[in-house]
C-alpha cells in the first residue's frame, strides 16, 4: 500500500507557501539578509495562536525576490519528489508588505519558481493569494487591489491566520469585490475554533466560496453537509497538522466525509512546521483507517476535482488516476 500511495499523481489544494520554509533554508536566509531571528524555537508550538507567532517570526528571512524563488522552488522539489503533478499555493502578501517587502517582489520569485517547475519538473502549479484576517478588512481590499496588475499569475483569494473574533463576514466587501474581478473564493475555516460552524455557514452561504479549507467541523450541521454536497464544494483537510492544533487528526472525521460523499481532500498545509509532506499526510491517513486503494485513488480524485487547475491538467490527473 505504501508503493501504491507512493506511485499515485498528486494533487495538492493547500499548502501555504511560507509553510515551507524549512530551519536551513530558514538560517540560511537569515543570515544572507542580517536577520536576527528570535532565540525562541519557530518550530515548537501547541495551538494554533503559538504556531502563528513562530511562522510569522520565520518569514522575516524573506526579503528578496531570489529568498521566495528559493522558498518556492525548494517546495516544488519536495513535492515533485513525492508525485504531486498539480499544486495550488496559498501566499501571504501581508505578511510581506505589512514589513516593507514590495508586493511585486513576492509574486515575481514565486511565479519564476513556477515557471521553472513546469519546464524543469514538470509540476503544474497556480497562485491564491490569502489576506490575514488579523489585519483590517480595509488592508485586505488594498491589498486585493494591489494584485490586480498581477491578475493573470493569481488564480483566487482566500483568508487565514486568527480566525479568533475574525468571522468571514468581515471580508464580505472583499470577497465580493474579488470575484468581480475574476478570482475565485476559497476561505480558512479551521478546526475546533470558536464558533466554527457559524463561520462555516458564513463562508458556504453568505459569500458562496467555491471550496472550504479545513471545514472538518461542518459535520456538526446536516443542512452544511448537504449545501457542500449540493454544490460539489471541496474541503481541503490537512490531517497532520491538526493533530498538532487539536485533538487528533480528525481522520475519522474526513473518513465520514468520505463515505457521505463529500469532495475531501488531503493536503499538508505548513509541512516544514508540521513535519509532513503530503505523502506523509496520505500515509498517515491510510494508516488511521485502513483505506482501501480505491478510496485513495477517490481521495486523488477529489482533489483534481476540487482544483481550479485548467482542463487539460485535469484530464491528465484522472487519466493516470484510471490507469492505476
Amino acid at each position: 500500500m505504501e508503493d501504491f500511495i507512493r506511485r499515485m499523481p498528486k494533487c495538492e489544494l493547500h499548502l501555504h507557501i511560507e509553510g515551507t520554509l524549512e530551519p536551513e533554508l530558514r538560517d540560511r536566509l537569515a543570515a544572507r539578509n542580517g536577520v536576527t531571528l528570535p532565540p525562541r524555537p519557530a518550530y515548537d508550538f501547541h495551538d494554533l495562536t503559538s504556531f502563528l507567532v513562530g511562522y510569522y517570526e520565520g518569514m522575516s528571512v524573506l526579503v528578496h525576490e531570489p529568498d521566495f524563488y528559493e522558498l518556492a522552488y525548494a517546495y516544488f522539489e519536495k513535492a515533485a519528489a513525492q508525485g504531486v503533478v498539480y499544486a495550488e499555493i496559498f501566499f501571504d502578501p501581508q505578511g510581506h508588505t505589512s514589513r516593507g517587502v514590495p508586493f511585486d517582489t513576492v509574486i515575481r520569485g514565486l511565479r519564476r519558481a513556477q515557471l521553472d517547475a513546469r519546464r524543469i519538473l514538470g509540476l503544474h502549479s497556480q497562485l491564491i493569494m490569502c489576506f490575514l484576517r488579523d489585519f483590517q478588512a480595509e488592508y485586505a481590499m488594498a491589498t486585493l487591489l494591489e494584485s490586480l496588475p498581477y491578475k493573470e499569475w493569481i488564480i483566487g483569494v482566500g483568508l487565514d491566520s486568527d480566525e479568533r473574533g475574525n468571522p468571514p463576514s468581515k471580508f464580505a466587501a472583499v470577497f465580493a469585490r474579488a470575484r468581480q474581478e475574476g478570482y475565485l473564493l476559497t476561505m480558512h475555516c479551521d478546526v475546533d475554533q470558536q464558533n466554527s460552524i457559524e463561520h462555516i455557514r458564513q463562508a458556504v452561504v453568505d459569500i458562496g466560496v467555491d471550496r472550504v479549507d479545513h471545514g472538518v467541523n461542518i459535520l456538526a450541521d446536516a443542512a452544511l453537509v448537504a449545501e457542500v454536497k449540493r454544490r460539489g464544494l471541496g474541503l481541503t483537510i490537512c490531517p497532520v497538522s491538526n493533530r498538532f492544533v487539536t485533538d487528533g487528526t480528525k481522520a475519522a472525521d474526513l473518513k465520514r466525509l468520505l463515505d457521505e460523499g463529500v469532495r475531501v481532500t488531503v493536503n499538508s498545509d505548513d509541512p516544514a512546521y508540521f513535519t509532513a509532506y503530503v505523502l506523509e499526510n496520505l500515509l498517515t491517513v491510510q494508516q488511521e483507517l485502513d483505506l482501501t486503494r480505491e478510496e485513495m485513488i477517490t481521495l486523488q480524485r477529489n482533489a483534481i476535482e476540487a482544483s481550479w487547475a485548467p482542463p487539460a491538467v485535469r484530464q491528465e490527473v484522472l487519466d493516470r488516476l484510471a490507469a492505476l
